[in-house]
């Protein structure tokens, strides 16, 4: 099978699927992300398609060399999101071909199902504690969310105590068992963090996620030293190489590698290197149906995963008709990726991503296009503060 044609579509809220198909007529799809970037992101695809068209569809690891490899200057996020896509897309084609599930490739399933928790939000203790019951009365086990807003490098402890006092408020009443996993989404600095961190470690958080810039990565180890909470990160990272220098730190306690940054095969890779250092990992995925149901054919053949980010504001099947921006608004059968009344996430067993995607509609939605620009948050004196 030779690559004849890859699109891309942009698709509301702010997905970009990609289309992959072949000589004889077989179709793949994929999903980039950085949706603040999508013209650079779109044009990368277009780069990689004037390169790999013609080639042959199933030598997917000779391919990602060749892309990875080929342009001289390697990496950054935009080329990551869109080789990422593309492999996506190859995986879906080459398990169709054969009848089977992407799984199958990196050594078959090894569970039924994954544990997803999903995101919550809320200025009060109040407010948190509301949507987690919400959560918890839909079957999630546990919840995530961002306890702060910006921080200064170094600010009013007033911040510090009214983080805490949110998260006595929602441990007090959701009890010892549910899982509260908290980001910090790298709008901390190091100063604030060991404060912060120090301050939630009596709340028992499930981890905390980016408690630094992925710039600051060599800080990581430091913290982690310092404090009983597992410490998260990942979806800001690009590839193996990334995750080699946190590995070797010792620094993470749990890594969250985002198949639409990585590729499925990467991810696999990725999870392989963690389970040689006792590490577990969640993956980071609050984007599309496509790289969703990416991330569940890696989840299924990695023993080393524990949870699976899932955000089900944009995924209620029963929304599809009223809302084409839910999750899996776009698949013909959006049952196949919706979680259990126990909330899980069970995967997919279909040929390629085990997903069919509704073209027309894609076709129909690519149509009316969107645009997402930068945040602007600014600290009290007026600089500009981490988002």
């Amino acid at each position: 099978m030779i690559i004849r044609r890859i699109e891309t579509f942009q698709i509301a809220p702010r997905w970009l699927f990609v289309r992959v198909e072949t000589t004889p007529e077989q179709v793949g799809w994929g999903e980039a992300i950085f949706p603040k970037r999508v013209r650079a992101v779109r044009g990368a695809i277009a780069d990689i398609a004037a390169n790999i068209v013609g080639s042959p569809a199933g030598a997917i690891e000779d391919l990602w060399q060749r892309v990875y490899r080929g342009g001289f200057f390697r990496r950054g996020p935009v080329l990551s999101t869109a080789l990422a896509a593309v492999e996506q897309a190859l995986w879906d084609i080459k398990g169709r071909q054969l009848g089977i599930p992407v799984y199958e490739f990196f050594g078959g399933r090894v569970r039924q199902h994954v544990a997803a928790y999903v995101g919550i939000g809320g200025e009060s203790a109040a407010e948190l504690v509301a949507g987690a019951k919400a959560r918890q009365q839909a079957g999630y086990r546990a919840v995530k969310l961002s306890p702060t807003g910006p921080l200064h490098y170094l600010d009013d402890y007033a911040r510090i105590a009214s983080v805490v006092e949110n998260l006595d408020g929602l441990r007090s009443q959701m009890g010892p068992n549910f899982g509260i996993a908290l980001d910090f989404h790298g709008r901390v600095h190091r100063a604030m963090a060991h404060i912060l961190l120090d301050a939630l470690a009596p709340y028992h958080p499930l981890w905390v996620e980016e408690p630094l810039l992925p710039e600051h990565g060599d800080l990581l180890a430091d913290l982690a030293r310092r404090t009983p909470i597992p410490l998260a990160a990942g979806e800001r990272l690009l590839d193996r190489w990334d995750f080699k220098t946190v590995f070797e730190q010792r620094a993470l306690a749990i890594a969250q590698p985002d198949v639409s940054m990585t590729g499925i095969h990467e991810l696999v890779k990725i999870a392989r290197m963690a389970e040689a250092y006792d590490v577990t990992v969640a993956p980071h995925c609050p984007n599309g149906p496509i790289s969703l149901a990416a991330t569940l054919q890696a989840a299924a053949a990695v023993p080393n995963l524990v949870w699976q980010e899932y955000n089900p504001n944009l995924s209620l099947a029963s929304r599809r008709a009223a809302d084409p921006s839910c999750q899996n608004a776009y698949l013909k059968h959006p049952g196949v990726i919706a979680p259990t009344a126990e909330g899980n996430l069970v995967i997919p067993s279909g040929a390629g991503l085990g997903i069919e995607v509704d073209e027309a509609q894609v076709r129909a939605a690519d149509e009316k296009g969107w645009e997402v620009l930068d945040m602007a948050w600014r600290n009290t004196d007026g600089s500009l503060a981490e988002w």
